[in-house]
């Protein structure tokens, strides 16, 4: 099943795979060779109501919080297959009030540090079955389409009529962290 998919595109994962019950998200970049960019950026997985809105601090998972309270989301701690950050989706494990997974890439704010996501070579996220590690499907090189942001929606598992779909999303921030809190309702 694996194709490359652009931004606004999605495609119903558990429709084109029967019985699949979960995704690994993985992301990867190119933040050039000798560049600390690379180790400044966070990966985070944003667990989301109806409205789009983070159901509790508890469920943003990232560096600092590895997984979400019932462990439908857990952040792998060793990456896999040239990916740098890997986060677990366990579906069955969703709570019902869970409607969007969305996965965000920012730079972790350091002052003094002028840095940006347009500094990257390449950028992109991929979606592998949590039962054997195939792909599914990737997006897009997010890298040729950001300049001063720091901070980037890759994609999101949402529910749709029962199903489970994957839509990539590209949408950068330009204050990072701060914007993506406000806009899912994350205290900081």
């Amino acid at each position: 099943m694996s194709k490359r998919m652009r931004r606004g595109s999605n495609v119903a994962v558990t429709q084109e795979i029967p019985g699949l019950t979960g995704v690994v998200a993985g992301v990867r970049w190119d933040a050039g060779a000798g560049s600390a960019l690379g180790e400044d950026l966070v990966l985070a997985t944003i667990l989301c109501d109806s409205a789009g809105r983070v159901l509790s601090p508890e469920h943003f998972v990232f560096f600092n919080q590895l997984a979400s309270p019932e462990l439908s989301a857990r952040q792998l701690t060793e990456a896999l297959g040239g990916d740098q950050e890997q986060v677990e989706i366990d579906f069955g494990r969703v709570p019902p009030e869970v409607q969007r997974i969305v996965l965000m890439l920012y730079l972790n704010e350091l002052p003094n540090r002028r840095r940006s996501l347009g500094q990257l070579r390449g950028c992109e996220v991929r979606l592998l079955n949590l039962a054997d590690n195939s792909e599914l499907v990737r997006s897009e090189d997010f890298a040729p389409l950001l300049g001063e942001e720091t901070g980037l929606a890759l994609g999101e598992v949402y529910r749709h009529g029962g199903e489970w779909k994957f839509k990539v999303l590209g949408q950068a921030y330009a204050a990072g962290i701060r914007d993506i809190a406000a806009d899912y309702g994350l205290p900081l």
